[in-house]
């Protein structure tokens, strides 16, 4: 392959990183194992989890997390774990659109290219393009382009990676290569005049370029009249060296905006006698000047005779065509030179296109007595519409139509930390932000229509810190009239880029200004971002395309092994297919199948819509003239094609279910459908490995776009894809939502993805994933490992209807997903109950709302039921209990049952499915809510508790018995919430909440069944909130831990130890919700602290903040740290745990925790009873000793052989009537 290099001091640079790279082997990424929790569950039976959540996963490495997907527009290297988790390689500020493995021609992976319309990748500087090292992570910028990269191809056979675009680089647009070591090299034709979409190697070895573009080469257009915009001097600061002191002739202003070719004081600008100086301006904008004009002056016989022009801050000289006195067109640099006369001014050509952000004129020699100007001038070519009115083109511009912006919102002008301009920024407060809160409309002074690329600026984050909060930006542009052959476009631009960068949002048709119409882009924030958020303004640009074309139209074949490429394009079958289609034509995929070679994209004529191959030298439409709509991204498996975009049949009807997504099968010419499709355009398709079956990995295909449905099809329902994102399993033929199997769960957006021999494929996008799609419920395996499985149920969260219903959940509990759950194993049952605010389908395919019933059966079958009607749908179930054949179930429950009204309880009878009848008469209050049920051992007595007044007429305010069918108030003087109870032994009741004992506040207070009174926990003031959580901490719950909210919204956890709070100290970060504590045995100990004895841990489920790690849903805590447990998620958020639920009570052994005061004077008492009995029994022994010694002997035993018969028949008065008389001792 020949092609031009473009090695420079920076490739240069580059060629040392390169060559270090070169010859490492790939070692993949190393993921980090957790240790192993050591929980012994074996003793509770069965043990699930409930919560709010739809992805859930063990914490078992330490690169998992729960964080949500991006939804700002940035992107990031991902890569699968061992468990199928995904994990975070290196993240872009914005998208990243293709990768591909870098290979030299020895076989040896250099890395991974990445492009994309990203600033920076990994925290590092990089314009679209960087190199990612799999064995190191790092991240090497390939400096030298600008603008954003849409597609790679890595050619191993010659070392060359081909990338292609909307960017310039060196002598190139839009195209360019990497060759080897040599760094960036300049293809032969120079790239096109369009951007670049596709590149893909035919079976012939050619390149095969697709895009939108017409012709080879950079050229831009030539304007009918060039230079044709005047560059803003008379805000620039402008400086001077050597100036005259005489009045009215020494400001260096003067000549701004002097265009009329006078001298005098206040027009002209001098220098003193015979010295040389200078003229600067420092501009706060960038701009690429053309044209240089000078007036020269005459005042007083004085004038330049020569000068040089520098380029700022490069420190640049340029250099100049100019035409001169012979009529002959000459150049100059250092010594350019100007007329004595002032008749009229002298245009300077720049030779070089140079960017740049002020410049100086330097005097060398002059006429006269010394030198000066009368006036200046800059021009370009491009056209520049600013957000800062005063960067744009100045009064005195001979446009009547100049460049300006119209600004509306709260803007305030930015200076530039980063690039060369400054900028509008707006800080808007969400929630309701829309278009209207803010807007910029840029109007570009177009003289000449035709076509043009437009381009619009985005400044930095990091110059200005705004970074976190930076929005999403919604644009909008009118370019031609209503009789022009374009009117106006509509897109997103992402605004969170670290650094400078540029967006193509238009390449067409663009109308010139006039008094009737004029061109115009308006900037404005994308509706419904509820967050607050900074969007920024700078500028917007209109290049002139080559307004004719070479014969090209979106596609382009080269010989890579040719020195240049022929224009002669009637030789290639590709370019000639191009060229058959309709003017415009956007080609967005080209596939190459065996000898077959793919195009698809947006385009039609000569019987092709959107999509034809070519074999054997010739093009051919597909089955039914291809697609009705535009295809936007494909995918070759094998001999199926994968297809996505905005069409929704064949041209020609012949396949039904073609809605946004198709399948072409390249071997039997035919189309299929994936089910009936999805509700909306699809913008990408990118492989993913997954473990469907088998355990074995296999290919699934990922489907991403504007859609939030997948429809239905067959037997299989529709179901929601809300964030636009679904799979398609090529080995069952069909979406893996439709499959009944348990799976992990993914949700976000893929963009690429490439293989790497050896290794683990990488991908792009944002993803949030979790281990298994399970929601709201799981169980825990009890037996080895820890393991996540499906109860065999799919709920779905449903949000609370009212804000009066939310208030009434006071527990701190979730009011979506399920809040709760128990086994009922009583009579012959195998029951699980979840409860909670949710739909389910149940066995025989009604709606279940809120509460099911799952009854499995000893076959390893399960019915799923609900309670019935009768109860409103937007009730919430937080309490739980049985007692007997009857479930207890508490909430913000309301409604009728057999002209009763149902608040706060309802009773079900388990034996015989139906409600208990007559109810318990139901709460009353301002906001009833019952947040927890405690059935007494060893009685039938049921304690409700939670916020209520009364139970039917009976004034009951917080707690209420219920026993012998009827309310009873145990006890009184207690009010406030209750949030949970448990028992302390079997008469006394510990509750916990925001409660008021005998008048006084506080959090804790337990209940004497027996002596029927209520008291304060000693040391309660101690604990800093309400009490929302609650667990024993040994055997009788005379050591517990609480858990809550802070009065200062921070969340607490404290250990009760019989005597004294301790609390875990600030541990928790500040978002920390806990909702629910449960001490657990383990299999292997640890260290025992004060808080935690060695063979327990605590395990703290809620919506947790681990400092150090992030959100987490469950972690276990061993009395100094707490270690990540169970992650999940809840759409494209953290979820959440509510509570572990277990078939049996933790046992705890006696060396479970430090003893309180009751068991130690017991123990001790036991222990001086025994030692009393040791010493009689030593006295007992020494005393038989000393009497053997001394010739005793025990008694004949059968002296009263002979009487025995008759004792029975001694009266027993008889018998005991002397014992208490008087009788002489026995004689020793």
């Amino acid at each position: 392959m020949r092609l031009s290099s473009m090695f420079s001091p920076t490739a240069a640079g580059l060629l040392s990183i390169i060559l270090s790279l070169h010859g490492l082997k790939v070692q993949g990424v190393n993921f980090t194992p957790v240790p192993s929790p050591n929980l012994d569950l074996s003793q509770l039976g069965r043990v699930a989890i409930a919560g709010d959540f739809d992805a859930i996963s063990l914490y078992t490495f330490q690169q998992q997390n729960e964080n949500s997907f991006s939804t700002n527009g940035s992107q990031s290297l991902l890569t699968q774990m061992p468990n199928g988790d995904f994990a975070t390689l290196a993240t872009a500020d914005a998208s990243i659109e293709a990768m591909c493995p870098f290979v030299m021609q020895d076989g040896t992976l250099v890395g991974i290219v990445v492009g994309g319309n990203f600033t920076s990748l990994g925290g590092v500087e990089a314009q679209g393009v960087a190199l990612y090292n799999i064995t190191t992570a790092g991240i090497t910028a390939l400096p030298g382009l600008s603008g954003s990269v849409s597609t790679l191809y890595c050619d191993p056979t010659t070392s060359t990676v081909f990338v292609g675009g909307e960017f310039m680089g060196a002598n190139s647009t839009n195209a360019v290569a990497w060759v080897g070591t040599a760094g960036w090299t300049n293809l032969p034709f120079a790239g096109f005049n369009g951007p670049i979409q596709t590149i893909n190697k035919a079976s012939n070895g050619n390149i095969i370029f697709g895009g939108s573009f017409t012709s080879l080469g950079n050229a831009s257009g030539i304007p009918d009249v060039p230079d044709q915009q005047v560059i803003n001097l008379s805000t620039a600061n402008i400086t001077a060296g050597g100036s005259s002191s005489t009045p009215g002739f020494s400001d260096p202003t003067n000549i701004i905006c002097s265009t009329s070719g006078e001298s005098g004081p206040g027009q002209t600008w001098l220098l003193a006698d015979d010295t040389p100086g200078f003229w600067q301006a420092e501009m706060n904008f960038g701009f690429q000047p053309t044209k240089l004009r000078i007036w020269n002056t005459e005042q007083n016989g004085q004038g330049t005779q020569t000068f040089r022009f520098t380029a700022l801050p490069i420190h640049g000289i340029m250099n100049f065509t100019y035409g001169g006195s012979d009529g002959q067109t000459s150049s100059c640099t250092s010594q350019c030179p100007l007329n004595a006369s002032t008749t009229q001014y002298t245009d300077f050509h720049f030779v070089n296109t140079i960017g740049m952000s002020g410049f100086r004129i330097d005097i060398s020699d002059w006429f006269g007595s010394g030198g000066g100007l009368d006036g200046i001038e800059l021009f370009q070519d491009d056209i520049y519409a600013y957000a800062v009115s005063s960067l744009d083109e100045p009064a005195c511009s001979v446009s009547k139509l100049g460049s300006n912006a119209t600004a509306t919102g709260p803007w305030k002008v930015t200076s530039s930390n980063q690039g060369s301009s400054q900028y509008l920024s707006a800080n808007l407060t969400g929630p309701g932000i829309n278009s209207k809160s803010a807007s910029v409309t840029f109007l570009p002074d177009i003289q000449q229509p035709g076509n043009y690329t437009v381009t619009i600026f985005t400044p930095g984050c990091r110059q200005d810190s705004t970074c976190d909060i930076r929005g999403i930006s919604n644009v909008t542009g009118t370019f031609a009239s209503s009789t022009g052959p374009s009117q106006s476009i509509e897109t997103t631009v992402f605004q969170t880029n670290d650094f400078d960068k540029y967006d193509q949002i238009y390449h067409g048709y663009v109308d010139a200004g006039s008094s009737s119409f004029r061109p115009s882009i308006t900037l404005s924030p994308l509706d419904n971002q509820n967050t607050s958020i900074n969007l920024v303004a700078l500028r917007v640009r209109f290049q002139l395309d080559s307004p004719s074309a070479d014969g090209l139209n979106g596609l382009f074949e080269w010989n890579p092994n040719q020195a240049t490429a022929s224009t002669d394009f009637r030789n290639s079958t590709i370019d000639t297919a191009g060229t058959g289609l309709q003017n415009d034509a956007l080609i967005m995929s080209v596939e190459v199948v065996g000898q077959t070679t793919y195009v698809a994209g947006n385009f039609s004529g000569n019987g092709i819509e959107n999509i034809f191959s070519i074999s054997n030298g010739n093009a051919t439409s597909l089955p039914d003239i291809g697609l009705n709509a535009a295809v936007a991204s494909t995918f070759v498996y094998g001999d199926l094609l994968f297809l996505g975009g905005n069409f929704t049949n064949t041209t020609n009807p012949g396949t039904p279910g073609l809605n946004y997504v198709a399948i072409f099968d390249t071997s039997k010419q035919v189309w299929r459908a994936l089910g009936n499709g999805v509700n909306g355009q699809v913008t990408s398709m990118v492989p993913l490995s997954l473990n469907i079956t088998s355990g074995q990995p296999e290919t699934c295909i990922t489907v991403d776009g504007i859609f939030n449905e997948v429809l239905a099809s067959g037997s299989s329902p529709a179901f929601s894809a809300m964030d636009g994102f679904a799979i398609w399993v090529p080995s069952h033929n069909d979406w893996l939502q439709n499959l009944n199997i348990q799976t992990m769960a993914i949700t976000g957006q893929l963009s690429a993805s490439t293989n790497i021999s050896g290794s683990t494929p990488l991908l792009a996008g944002t993803i949030s994933a979790q281990g298994m799609g399970l929601s709201d419920a799981a169980e825990l395996g009890t037996s080895g490992s820890p393991s996540l499985n499906s109860l065999g149920i799919r709920l779905q969260p449903q949000q609370v209807g009212s804000p009066g219903q939310r208030k009434r959940a006071v527990s701190g509990q979730n009011v979506t997903g399920a809040v709760v759950g128990l086994f009922d194993t009583d009579n012959g049952r195998n029951t699980t109950i979840l409860g909670g605010h949710f739909t389910l389908v149940a066995t025989n395919g009604s709606t279940i709302n809120n509460l099911a019933i799952i009854n499995s059966t000893n076959n390893g079958t399960q019915s799923v039921v609900g309670i019935g009607s009768g109860l409103q749908d937007d009730s919430v179930f937080l309490a739980l209990a049985t007692q007997g054949d009857t479930l207890y179930a508490g909430g913000t429950v309301t409604g009728t049952l057999n002209n009763a009204d149902i608040n706060g309880l309802v009773l079900w009878n388990l034996a015989t499915s139906n409600f208990v009848s007559p109810q318990p008469p139901a709460f009353t209050g301002s906001s009833v809510a019952v947040n927890a049920i405690a059935v007494q051992p060893d009685t039938s007595n049921v304690y409700v508790a939670g916020s209520f007044n009364t139970a039917g007429s009976l004034n009951c305010p917080s707690i209420c018995l219920f026993a012998n069918g009827q309310w009873k108030q145990p006890g009184t003087g207690l009010g406030g919430s209750i949030s949970a109870l448990t028992w302390q032994g079997n008469t006394q009741l510990l509750a916990g909440g925001n409660l008021t004992v005998g008048g006084n506040t506080t959090t804790l207070a337990t209940y004497d069944t027996t002596g029927q009174v209520w008291t304060e926990i000693n040391g309660a003031s101690n604990v800093p909130g309400p009490v929302t959580a609650l667990s024993a901490a040994n055997s009788d719950a005379s050591q517990f831990w609480v858990a809550g909210k802070s009065t200062n919204g921070s969340a607490f956890l404290m250990l009760y130890d019989g005597t004294n709070f301790q609390s875990v100290g600030d541990t928790l970060g500040k978002n920390t919700l806990i909702r629910g504590l449960a001490v657990l045995s383990l299999s292997q100990t640890h260290t025992a602290t004060s808080l935690v004895p060695a063979d327990l841990s605590l395990l703290v489920t809620g919506q947790l903040d681990l400092p150090g790690f992030g959100n987490a849903s469950a972690a276990l805590f061993n009395g100094t740290t707490f270690s990540p447990f169970i992650l999940s998620n809840s759409g494209n958020g953290p979820g959440s745990i509510s509570q572990l639920f277990t078939e049996f009570q933790q046992p705890f052994s006696a060396s479970s925790g430090s003893l309180g005061v009751g068991p130690i004077i017991g123990i001790a008492l036991a222990c001086a009873l025994g030692c009393i009995f040791l010493i009689v029994l030593a006295g007992f022994i020494m005393e038989r000793r000393r009497r053997t010694r001394e010739g005793y002997r025990p008694a004949p035993q059968n002296y009263y052989e002979k009487t025995s018969a008759n004792m029975s028949r001694i009266p027993p008065g008889d018998l005991f009537r002397n014992l208490n008389q008087n009788q002489p001792g026995p004689r020793l």
